[in-house]
């Protein structure tokens, strides 16, 4: 029976980015500042009719902070409200309210904890209850899931099995990632309180990834009646107000009928600030009292200014660079391994992460327990670099510096993105150190949708990102996405079919032990070919205001969740 995995690991998880330098106005009183001040106010008023998706009422956010109005009155309530109203500097753009596709349900759950999962995670990485209080396996193919009871959605309806099993399958029919992973083949409502699910293959972590947040239950009046997603309504202690889609400013309120007791805010203002610059800004003016990861240079300036804390903590998460194998450098494994050795990991989570991080060897951390214990970050050797770039056919024959072949220079590019503010200061330095030996690699800090347009062409050939390791507490879920030849993750195009065989193995294995002793095999496979070079562990930087109490970080996170017990005390 293999009714609760249970992980062990210490208290260490797709996206956007703008750059900010603007210096303040000092000469507050000239006629030209005046004018200026006017000319905005009129443009504000002739364009204030933008429109929003909104759950009652017509206030707007104007840049997620203030609300129009054309009273005293109504001014006076507004600022009553904003006593209680924690303003939220989000990393991502704010670009869907849609909780079931793959592009919202991570925001909607973890930051705007409007709904809930059916399953939680503590911080060991072992499963709790969340909407389920319980669940079994029954047989190899099926699972018998017991739902919390007196619980409502936002709109007033009970949440029962026939709500759960409709959320599963819109997510089933509009996300295939997810589709993928659950492997479900029928549910059956036993009853209000009962969900019996049958899986097309033996599914040992199923629990685990009812804790993906794409899978939080939602109202079916979350849908209008051509089936469209509306507006998320769900469980959770916030529920959805409205979504500015000029602004793409999110407001979410207290939930009075929260199940959990009590919410410690009346409101939530949530606003994308791509740039790490920008956020770091924003909290030392005062424009927001919460967000994460502005530069680590800057954490310990941060944490000095008076009544503001920056905390530290290790997550699961790891920086890593996906490698084309379609490009003919990079499909000689002895070219990657060769990278992988000109690269000074050590000196990368010390001199650019400002130590927060760790030198990664393979993609799991060394302290969860199915981690391949036996390896070890690769470490810088220049020589090693040479001799397999040598063999590889690389050398420098025009004293350049850098390594040709057949008339061609062992030039390549690097792609990444500024929302985590690690990567392009990370990128410039690996750049560097591979020129070191003899590889040439132009950085490129782009937009998402830039990004994600160059590699469905194929024109790239090395993108440095930040993956989450583990929201789904088990090895299989990194190991198949990232791996697999037909791996959602597997952006390098990645195929080797021992380790097809062996992960394939691996999944129908209930005993732990043999389980991750199969998984560990792989590690090592791809640990020796390098189809994607893992370079670091991360580390996050929670940044707020003093005066916000009660927050706790949670490690299961994609970046951080928001929890109901958090509160202002002004």
């Amino acid at each position: 029976m293999y009714a609760i995995i249970s992980i062990i690991s210490s208290a260490a998880g797709n996206k956007n980015h703008k750059n900010s330098g603007d210096s303040e106005m000092k000469k507050k009183n000239s006629p030209l500042l005046i004018l200026l001040i006017i000319s905005l106010t009129c443009a504000v008023l002739a364009t204030s009719g933008c429109s929003s998706t909104e759950e009652s009422g017509a206030q707007e956010e104007v840049s997620g902070m203030d609300l129009a109005s054309g009273s005293e009155g109504a001014s006076q309530v507004e600022e009553d409200s904003e006593a209680n109203t924690l303003i939220l500097g989000e990393m991502w753009e704010i670009d869907t309210i849609n909780t079931i596709d793959g592009d919202g349900g991570t925001l909607i759950c973890e930051k705007a904890a409007v709904t809930e999962t059916l399953v939680g995670a503590n911080e060991d990485f072992s499963l709790k209850p969340g909407l389920a209080t319980s669940w079994e396996q029954l047989d190899e193919n099926t699972w018998e899931f017991k739902l919390r009871e007196n619980v409502t959605f936002h709109d007033g309806s009970p949440m029962t099995a026939n709500e759960v099993k409709f959320t599963l399958e819109k997510v089933i029919e509009a996300n295939p990632r997810v589709d993928s992973m659950l492997k479900i083949d029928s549910m059956e409502v036993v009853d209000n309180h009962t969900l019996k699910i049958k899986t097309t293959e033996i599914n040992p972590i199923l629990p685990g990834i009812l804790h993906y947040p794409d899978t939080a239950v939602i109202s079916p009046s979350s849908f209008d009646e051509a089936g469209e997603f509306v507006k998320p309504i769900g469980t959770g202690p916030y529920k959805f107000e409205s979504f500015d889609e000029q602004t793409r400013v999110l407001t979410v309120v207290k939930n009075e009928n929260w199940w959990g007791g009590e919410v410690g805010l009346d409101k939530m203002i949530l606003k994308g600030i791509p740039d790490p610059n920008t956020r770091a800004m924003a909290i030392e003016n005062g424009e927001v009292d919460f967000t994460v990861d502005v530069p680590y240079s800057e954490t310990d300036r941060i944490d000095a200014i008076e009544g503001i804390n920056v905390e530290k903590y290790k997550t699961p998460r790891v920086y890593k660079i996906d490698v084309n194998l379609n490009h003919e450098p990079l499909e000689d494994v002895r070219v990657r391994q060769a990278m992988s050795y000109a690269i000074d990991r050590a000196g990368i989570v010390e001199h650019v992460l400002y130590n927060v991080g760790e030198a990664a060897a393979g993609p799991f951390l060394p302290t969860m327990v199915w981690a391949n214990q036996s390896l070890s970050p690769y470490t810088r050797d220049l020589e090693k670099a040479d001799e397999l770039l040598t063999a590889a056919g690389w050398v420098d024959t025009d004293g350049n510096g850098i390594r040709d072949k057949d008339g061609e220079p062992l030039k390549l590019n690097m792609m990444t993105y500024s929302a985590r503010p690690g990567l392009p200061p990370m990128a410039e330095a690996m750049a560097a150190q591979l020129r070191e030996a003899g590889i040439d690699v132009e950085t490129e800090v782009m937009e998402m949708g830039a990004i994600n347009d160059r590699k469905e062409k194929g024109n790239w050939d090395l993108y440095l990102a930040a993956y989450n390791i583990a929201m789904v507490p088990d090895p299989e879920y990194i190991l198949t996405n990232w791996y697999m030849t037909d791996g959602p993750d597997n952006g390098p195009g990645y195929s080797n079919p021992e380790v097809d065989a062996l992960i394939t193995e691996a999944r129908k294995i209930t005993d732990l032990e043999e389980r991750y002793k199969k998984f560990n095999e792989v590690e090592a496979i791809v640990y020796d070919e390098q189809p994607m070079i893992i370079v670091a562990y991360y580390g996050c930087a929670i940044v707020k205001k003093d005066y916000v109490k009660g927050y706790v970080f949670d490690p299961t996170a994609h970046d951080y969740r928001i929890n109901a017990d958090m509160y202002l005390e002004k």
